[in-house]
């Protein structure tokens, strides 16, 4: 509805409008089409709309300067810089994110006690409440597996993903942890298996380190999107919302 609406309403009398109204019916129509996600979209819409404008606006300067001397061309690098990254260059891969929460000094032997606790059973998994996660990324319903021991394993089901396309029917999606390294107040859960975060970054491990009776999350994870200078803050974001979570779910 909204790419036929755009279609056959909008009037575009620059380029930037023109440019803009297609990139509209090309994002709409690539749900369906593609059978992309609400929240696929939603994170790279920006990109496209940003990119459009520069490759716009350099249109409007060639236009306005064709055989009349000099252009000023200074979009045309910055237009370069921003498509080429991630393939000619690449911004660092590999990254991390950290969040600690807890208790305080006074009952930290009490809090690391109940931190241990909670991971060793299965978690109970309350409502997302970080409006960026809610915006349709997966959410954790129940997991499966105790135990704190290496090679104890995990399994975590999480909503299923709805795609826009027509017909789609709903995938299951779960990602299963297995304990790689233990030592007193922490833990260590390798990613071994992933169709929840596959599609948007590669999710490595997660460490629980609670030692001093303030829990810390760090989530490992390999960025797989392009281009970083765009992906990079965003799932940069999204996981430390997601170990923010974690330490609430976990120390409470």
């Amino acid at each position: 509805m909204i790419a036929v609406t755009v279609a056959l309403t909008a009037r575009p009398r620059s380029t930037i409008g023109m440019v803009m109204a297609s990139i509209t019916v090309a994002l709409a129509l690539a749900g369906p089409l593609l059978g992309e996600g609400i929240v696929c979209l939603l994170m790279a819409a920006p990109l496209f709309y940003l990119v459009g404008l520069l490759v716009a606006l350099l249109v409007d300067e060639v236009r306005r300067h064709r055989g009349k001397g000099r252009m000023n061309l200074l979009l045309a690098p910055l237009l370069v810089a921003a498509t080429l990254e991630g393939t000619a260059v690449s911004l660092p891969r590999d990254n991390e994110v950290s969040v600690t929460a807890g208790a305080t000094a006074a009952n930290a032997e009490q809090a690391a006690a109940n931190v241990e606790r909670a991971l060793a059973a299965e978690p109970r998994f309350g409502p997302v409440e970080s409006r960026f996660l809610s915006l349709g990324f997966p959410r954790p319903l129940r997991a499966e597996g105790t135990g704190l021991a290496v090679g104890d394993t995990r399994k975590i089901i999480f909503t299923p993903r709805r795609s826009l396309g027509i017909g789609a029917p709903l995938e299951p999606r779960s990602m299963t942890l297995r304990v790689s390294e233990r030592l007193p107040g922490r833990v260590v859960f390798a990613v071994v298996a992933d169709t929840t975060l596959a599609r948007w970054l590669d999710l490595r491990r997660a460490t629980f380190d609670w030692r001093s009776g303030r829990l810390t999350v760090t989530l490992a994870y390999r960025r797989t999107f392009d281009p970083g200078w765009y992906f990079g803050p965003l799932q940069s974001y999204a996981l430390s919302e997601a170990a923010g979570y974690l330490v609430k779910t976990f120390a409470g």
